[in-house]
């Protein structure tokens, strides 16, 4: 099973310039909690941006040209979207991590998303697909913690597909 996991501004923003816009460590600790012994699906500019394999979890990389070169067994490159056919058939969870070409790709595949609405719109160049109501429906809400290491209006919202 994919789930999708993302924070994502009032303007469906969700990076710039490769990189994380925000900075909200309530939701990082919420991402770690969420995937750590799972699986975690993203391509190569995503990878790269992690700076390092995330402890405790597999890696799965989608990379159309196959040509990343890591050695950690930990880690799958795979170079076509029909090699996850096994994480989409699983019945375990395995979470969409991005990039933005990642989210829309696999997006039609996923059956729950777990999404920090940040109440604010910033300036990015990666986005996230619109959530059609038609086919997502919200299960919860839960207001996030603003404090001073986290200085945005955010709450967590999970969909399941209907």
């Amino acid at each position: 099973m994919l789930s999708i996991i993302v924070a994502i501004a009032n303007n469906n923003v969700i990076g710039k310039d490769n990189k994380l816009i925000w900075h909200l460590p309530e939701d990082l600790k919420r991402f770690k909690r969420l995937t750590t012994g799972h699986t975690i699906i993203m391509g190569k500019n995503t990878f790269k941006s992690l700076g390092r394999v995330l402890p405790n979890r597999k890696h799965v990389v989608l990379c159309n040209d196959a040509i990343l070169d890591i050695e950690d067994e930990n880690v799958e490159v795979l170079s076509d979207i029909s090699l996850l056919d096994k994480y989409i058939k699983s019945e375990e969870e395995n979470f969409i991590i991005g990039g933005a070409s990642i989210y829309k790709l696999l997006m039609p595949y996923a059956e729950k998303m777990y999404i920090t609405k940040i109440n604010k719109d910033f300036e990015g160049d990666a986005f996230f697909p619109e959530i059609s109501e038609k086919e997502w429906q919200v299960v919860s809400k839960e207001p996030g913690l603003k404090d001073e290491q986290n200085p945005y209006d955010y709450e967590y919202v999970n969909y399941i597909r209907k």
